[in-house]
């Protein structure tokens, strides 16, 4: 067999580590062909691509970003939107110019969704899940999201001695426009007071309360972290800015804002992710062995599992109220906006 390998979508964590799983499992234990494609579903269209051996996919295991290249290209955009596009039966005839039995499909919530419209089209697809926000449905975990944490975390660690020194309320903006799993995991793990979710909404009023109870049972500073989904009155104003000045002016309390941005998806993959991100592309080599497709490979659990494309498109995974971190978060005082 023959397989292409592509990877779509924000750059992320451990998609090298995925494209050594799936390369290294399909040339060394199945005796399969492999090709690289660069730059997402625009190296399809181009037919720009490279042939992987065991030598192109050594070292790779500890590096970040993508060896492959990505975009954020979206084939079925237009004809979705207006009904003529051509660009999908260009990518209908390079695969099978190409040979390829399967193509890979390494990628967030729009990956996983252009890679079910393929499948629709007769094509033999498998998807890897890949996001460090955490929020494809179907997968208990993606990789990417543990060593986001651990970036987020770090930073918010660093933010006590700063805060505790000049008494300042300290604002963190962490990445998550839908879903709120970076700010849950970084925020509890960093210990932060105050933690506001794009889920669950927040009363700014509460907030400033909360922070002025603290001042007045002798604690000085606090720690916010917002994820940068969050709602303000102002769309075209940053969470982390709006939050800032909204508790600076309601406590009276010297405010200031960190905003982490892409040094949460950039650099090395934590061995955590190194780890995940090499069962799940090995797993997705066995999908293609055994000519199950149309799948994407998931965690279950502490278990390896797939789950077909089509539950997986146009669906969220969400933070929900009754998490147990929030639960309890809100047992030992910390403060979600409500």
């Amino acid at each position: 067999m023959k397989i292409g390998i592509l990877s779509s979508g924000g750059d992320c964590p451990g998609i090298n580590a995925t494209i050594r799983g799936v390369g290294k499992t399909a040339l060394m234990h199945y005796g399969m062909e492999v090709i690289g494609i660069h730059s997402g579903f625009i190296g399809l269209l181009k037919k720009d691509i490279q042939v992987f051996d065991e030598r192109s996919l050594s070292g790779i295991l500890n590096l970040g970003g993508t060896i492959l290249g990505t975009s954020r290209e979206k084939p079925f955009r237009k004809l979705l939107a207006s009904g003529d596009s051509d660009k999908p039966r260009i990518i209908k005839e390079n695969y099978q110019e190409l040979g390829l039995d399967c193509l890979v499909c390494i990628g967030g919530n729009g990956t996983q969704k252009t890679a079910n419209l393929l499948s629709q089209q007769g094509l033999n697809v498998v998807g890897v899940p890949k996001t460090i926000d955490n929020d494809v449905w179907g997968t208990d975990i993606t990789f990417g999201f543990d060593t986001a944490v651990n970036i987020a975390t770090e930073s918010i660690d660093r933010l006590h001695s700063t805060a505790s020194s000049h008494k300042r309320v300290m604002v963190v903006e962490v990445m998550g426009h839908h879903a709120g799993w970076i700010a849950l995991y970084a925020g509890m793990a960093g210990g932060a007071d105050v933690i506001l979710l794009p889920e669950l909404g927040y009363d700014i009023n509460k907030v400033n309360e909360a922070i002025l109870d603290r001042a007045r049972r002798g604690k000085p500073y606090s720690i916010v972290v917002v994820a940068e989904g969050i709602e303000t009155p102002n769309k075209k104003q940053r969470p982390s800015d709006y939050i800032t000045k909204a508790i600076e002016e309601g406590t009276g309390i010297e405010t200031r804002d960190t905003v982490l941005g892409y040094t949460q998806r950039g650099g090395n993959p934590s061995p955590f992710d190194r780890n995940l991100a090499t069962r799940l592309g090995g797993h997705a080599t066995e999908l293609i062995a055994s000519k199950q497709f149309g799948r994407m490979v998931c965690m279950h659990g502490n278990h390896v599992a797939s789950i077909p494309l089509s539950e997986v498109a146009g669906k969220l995974k969400l933070v929900t109220p009754d998490h147990d971190l929030i639960t309890q978060g809100l047992r030992m005082g910390v403060t979600f906006g409500q």
